[in-house]
């Protein structure tokens, strides 16, 4: 068996994509028109701390994803995930390119769980109360407590990244 990616166009037809390490100018689209929500290439996301990738189907950059393997925490911290304009529910609403955006990012995410020895689980925050809902009904997370920010913070764990992660498994 095998990872493998993709997303669902506006006809709902599969679309495989490429997960490749994030490049600089993979960062500067998201400061180019049309403009992403945020700047990858701020301080904070372009840390040396973060596992960087962007999400491809052919030359066309989709999705961005950074990730923390939290070793001490046995789980990958998805820092932040973001999905190209044209796809982000945010910006352009209901009309969106591709779909499961973010639960391709999700997967990715317990890939590199994997990869790295732990046990498939990650945590991330809900930027919004509509997201920390979906996060909750569509991915079986789990809310944790709140430590260094206001941020809903989740888990999703066990059966419910199993059930993510074997999606995309061929």
């Amino acid at each position: 068996m095998r990872f493998v990616p993709h997303v669902f166009d506006k006809a709902g037809n599969r679309i495989n994509v490429d997960i490749l390490p994030m490049q600089t100018a993979d960062a500067a689209q998201t400061d180019a028109e049309p403009k992403w929500q945020t700047s990858w290439l701020s301080e904070y996301i372009s840390s040396d701390e973060f596992e960087k990738y962007a999400v491809k189907a052919g030359d066309e950059l989709i999705a961005l994803g950074a990730y923390e393997i939290l070793q001490t925490s046995v789980v990958v911290h998805i820092v932040y995930m973001e999905a190209h304009p044209a796809s982000n529910p945010v910006i352009a609403g209901k009309d969106r390119k591709y779909r499961g955006i973010g639960r391709l990012l999700i997967a990715q995410g317990i890939k590199i769980s994997i990869d790295s020895g732990l046990q498939g689980d990650v945590v991330l925050e809900a930027k919004t109360s509509e997201l920390a809902r979906h996060y909750e009904r569509d991915f079986g997370a789990v809310r944790l407590p709140v430590y260094s920010s206001d941020a809903p913070r989740f888990m999703i764990a066990d059966d419910a990244a199993k059930n993510i992660f074997f999606s995309y498994l061929e």
